[in-house]
């Protein structure tokens, strides 16, 4: 019996919420059938913009490399140091194989013999040439060997030298093993520790990459727009870039380069471009940072306009519907103008205030 009695109460309850529901249905379309929805023509500000996505970059951004192999010895500066031009970053540690070592001192020794050799071959000369039993030109060409074989000798020195100890003193030019910056800037990573081995930059292989530094004072917006909006652009155009992780804040910049090579990306045609900033109203930006960039196309100031869904386009033409009386409404040509995807621009046709019907919602059958 009083399970009869809780059945009985939940279909009561269900009837109860049924009628609510129908009640208000009925409501609600009487509501609708004695007054339509309409929009009223307004003044507006219209821009019409190109989206780019990207990130912040520095303009400037260096990859630190060393000339001669070895090991990282010492470390001078951490990620985030700013350096000067000509500041030490780091200490190359020469660290020979033994090969190369043994081949060092051998050719000091061979480059010696060929010196004495020379040396003797030269003093000989020098006394035939005094008494006239060799030519000029024969005495000039020892001279020549002889001089020669010095600069060999002394070459091979310097390597063993550089090989050993790291440093050396050629004339007035100090060749040592410390590595320094290149430009003045910022320490952006720091790719090896102490003891990490270094291959050399050669004209034949990459190197190791040692640092990045950048300098954070010439940062520029780099992104990529879709092909359909990349013919509207010139560079000069203003540019509103918002920055992911600085949400509210706006930097000014313009549009720098235009790339003449569209790419892939995701399947979608897209060019590269590059926004140069103009002011960050005081916001430190960092390189990495993601962000987009609104590019201005075109602006129009408080210009009369509709909200674009309720504009009929046909045949290259614009219309609107207008209330006559409480059911009828007419169909009214217009000059549209500038849209930026939601507001379109009213030419003409239409006056301030004006009331213009929105379109009817087909219901999905």
């Amino acid at each position: 019996m009083r399970g009869f009695s809780k059945k009985k109460l939940f279909i009561l309850g269900a009837i109860v919420l049924f009628l609510i529901v129908l009640g208000l249905v009925c409501a609600s379309r009487k509501k609708n059938n004695g007054q339509r929805a309409t929009v009223k023509v307004e003044r507006k500000d219209i821009v019409e913009s190109a989206l780019a996505i990207g990130s912040i970059e520095a303009k400037n951004e260096i990859a630190v490399k060393s000339k001669i192999s070895g090991v990282v010895g010492r470390l001078f500066v951490e990620v985030g140091d700013f350096v000067q031009k000509g500041d030490p970053l780091l200490e190359i540690r020469p660290d020979p194989t033994p090969l190369e070592l043994a081949e060092a001192k051998r050719n000091v020794e061979m480059v010696s013999l060929e010196l004495e050799n020379a040396k003797k071959a030269w003093e000989r000369a020098r006394e035939l040439n005094g008494r006239g039993l060799i030519s000029e030109e024969e005495f000039e060409n020892i001279q020549k060997d002889f001089e020669e074989a010095e600069l060999r000798y002394k070459m091979a020195q310097e390597r063993l030298e550089l090989i050993e100890k790291g440093k050396i003193q050629i004339a007035e030019t100090a060749i040592e093993t410390v590595i320094k910056a290149p430009i003045s800037g910022f320490i952006l990573e720091r790719a090896v520790n102490v003891g990490d081995p270094v291959v050399p930059l050669t004209s034949y292989q990459a190197g190791t990459e040692l640092i990045r530094m950048a300098d954070m004072k010439a940062l520029l917006f780099k992104g990529t727009v879709d092909e359909i909006d990349v013919g509207k652009l010139q560079e000069g155009m203003p540019a509103e870039i918002q920055i992911g992780a600085l949400p509210g804040k706006t930097i000014k910049g313009h549009v720098a380069l235009i790339s003449l090579k569209a790419r892939k990306q995701e399947n979608i045609t897209v060019f590269p471009i590059e926004v140069a900033i103009d002011e960050t109203n005081g916001t430190t930006l960092r390189a990495g940072f993601s962000a987009t960039a609104r590019v201005i196309i075109a602006k129009r100031d408080s210009v009369l306009a509709l909200p674009e869904r309720v504009v009929t386009f046909r045949n290259d033409s614009a219309f609107v519907r207008i209330p006559q009386g409480p059911k009828d409404s007419k169909e009214v040509y217009i000059k549209t103008g500038l849209s930026d995807g939601i507001f379109i621009e009213i030419i003409d046709g239409l006056k301030e205030g004006q009331e213009v019907l929105e379109k009817e919602v087909k219901p999905i059958v």
